[in-house]
């Protein structure tokens, strides 16, 4: 079983969704990461996602377009990012990384150099925002050549047409953003993401993961009532923002204030 199936399977274990958590590498820099990724550990985030800096991140919301040129400013590449990312699998050898970030950077030097690079960091999966399913066979199929979950993304418009494409090739887990937009900004109504989160589990076996504008314990609470994953992004690069170089542990407070809530989430309607 790889580290995401038993992070996931581990929660389902414990009666509750597990905690996604997602930073911006190299953010403020890339050697003030390593704390705040070891803060998302401490806090009991399950899964981390580690975003790649890209300079037209237009799949995200202005926390974090800055926290991209922030990292940007200090001089992080993708190098930096992978460095970041074997660094943290030595001091975590059980805790899911999955890199995230658009087509550019992935697939500069080919995708097959960029999947290869990625496993020998230690790196579990990949998401990348802005090549569609139909047009992944090439990152895709190097992702599963190297062993790495490739993550999809499935929205409120994936209707029954698309989902089987979405589906196809997708491991690890399905990342579905409750919100048409950009991240951070808004976050969907429960009755509507417990419909589409049944929709989903109809359709495949793999993991669910719910997130876009996941801010409060209680936001997150909520949907881990019907989701296997939560995830919460923009609120962390956030306080990241806010704190710079001493974000660790600001960070790792309210990463507790989350799980805390997931764990007592379920045991409420139980």
């Amino acid at each position: 079983m790889t580290r995401l199936a038993n992070a996931f399977a581990r929660a389902a274990d414990q009666g509750r969704a597990a905690l996604v958590t997602f930073v911006t590498a190299g953010d403020p820099t890339p050697g003030a990461t390593a704390a705040i990724l070891d803060a998302l550990v401490a806090g009991g985030a399950d899964v981390i996602e580690l975003g790649m800096p890209f300079t037209d991140p237009m799949a995200d919301g202005p926390a974090i377009q800055a926290a991209n040129l922030r990292s940007l400013a200090a001089g992080t590449t993708t190098a930096d990012v992978l460095a970041v990312a074997a660094a943290f699998r030595a001091r975590h050898p059980d805790v899911p990384l999955v890199l995230m970030g658009y087509a550019n950077p992935m697939t500069r030097r080919g995708p097959e150099w960029f999947a290869n690079a990625a496993r020998d960091a230690g790196v579990d999966g990949v998401i990348c925002v802005d090549i569609p399913a139909e047009e992944d066979d090439s990152l895709g199929e190097a992702l599963r050549a190297a062993g790495l979950g490739n993550v999809r993304l499935a929205t409120p418009t994936t209707d029954a047409v698309r989902l089987p494409a979405v589906l196809e090739g997708a491991s690890g887990f399905l990342y579905y953003v409750s919100v048409a937009g950009i991240t951070g900004l808004q976050q969907a109504a429960t009755a509507s993401i417990e419909a589409a989160v049944a929709r989903l589990k109809a359709a495949t076996d793999l993991p669910i993961a719910v997130g876009f504008g996941v801010r409060t314990p209680e936001q997150a609470a909520a949907i881990g009532r019907v989701a296997d994953g939560v995830v919460v992004g923009s609120a962390i690069v956030e306080l990241v923002g806010r704190h710079g170089a001493d974000a660790a542990e600001p960070v790792r407070a309210y990463i507790a204030t989350l799980k805390t809530a997931l764990v007592a989430a379920r045991k409420e309607v139980a």
